[in-house]
């Protein structure tokens, strides 16, 4: 469960709906940013599967039944553990050699074929369809996800990239590449593509950059879930929990 759902407010649809209207009456330089990983994916599913693939190779039985709803707490592995059954000290234990088998799957096109859409979505997504501004991913996912990426996006039903078309997909070039500093690039690639006319991204530190880098956007945060770090939303920043209107 997102700390950050407390920000949502009651009439956060219009907000939604506002960025409909505006990328309505927009030229086809117009762009809608959204992030992937808890913006419009949901990664639980990918994560499960690799604690349940931990759980086979250790002989583990309580993770080999391990599912999406175990994921409580963002990305805490070690909450996950638990929640299949194990105590906390039997999770602090495991943790480091989890981690380590974690990371070999979890930034891989063969795993986040698994992820499932954030409610509603693909069909705001669809919605731009007939509108002029361009949609445009921009994702701390690096370029070896691509193709896991672009299989998801198809079989979630969301927009397609093409090159140089109405979407576009921007990801990192390599894995060890920092996400906060990527981002920061993808700025600037977006200054030279359009107008940004609304960011969509679960990081607070995320959606504040793109909330200070372009005033005259709307900086929609997901209170999804997020990194774990602690950071104070920009003021400006709208949270919603999901894209069901």
């Amino acid at each position: 469960m997102s700390d950050y759902l407390p920000r949502v407010g009651v009439d956060w649809p219009r907000t939604l709906e506002q960025i409909l209207a505006v990328a309505q009456k927009s030229g086809p330089s117009g762009l809608l940013v959204f992030d992937l990983d808890s913006t419009v994916f949901d990664n639980r599913p990918r994560q499960a599967r690799i604690v349940r693939e931990f759980g086979a190779a250790k002989g583990l039985t309580a993770l080999t039944k391990c599912q999406p709803w175990h994921f409580t707490s963002g990305w805490d592995l070690r909450g996950a553990v638990v929640g299949c059954g194990h105590t906390q000290q039997e999770a602090d234990q495991l943790y480091a050699e989890l981690k380590a088998f974690w990371q070999d799957r979890f930034f891989t096109s063969d795993y986040c074929r698994d992820d499932i859409e954030i409610v509603g979505a693909p069909r705001y997504l669809h919605a731009l369809d007939y509108v002029k501004a361009r949609v445009i991913y921009v994702t701390g996912r690096h370029e070896g996800m691509r193709t896991g990426t672009e299989a998801c996006l198809e079989r979630c039903r969301m927009p397609m990239p093409s090159h140089g078309g109405q979407v576009q997909l921007l990801m990192k070039p390599q894995l060890p590449d920092d996400d906060d500093a990527y981002k920061r690039v993808a700025h600037e690639q977006l200054k030279t593509m359009g107008t940004v006319l609304a960011a969509f991204d679960n990081e607070p530190m995320h959606i504040n950059d793109y909330a200070k880098k372009f005033p005259e956007a709307i900086p929609v945060h997901l209170a999804t879930d997020h990194s774990g770090r602690d950071v104070k939303l920009d003021p400006r920043c709208i949270s919603i929990p999901h894209f069901a209107t």
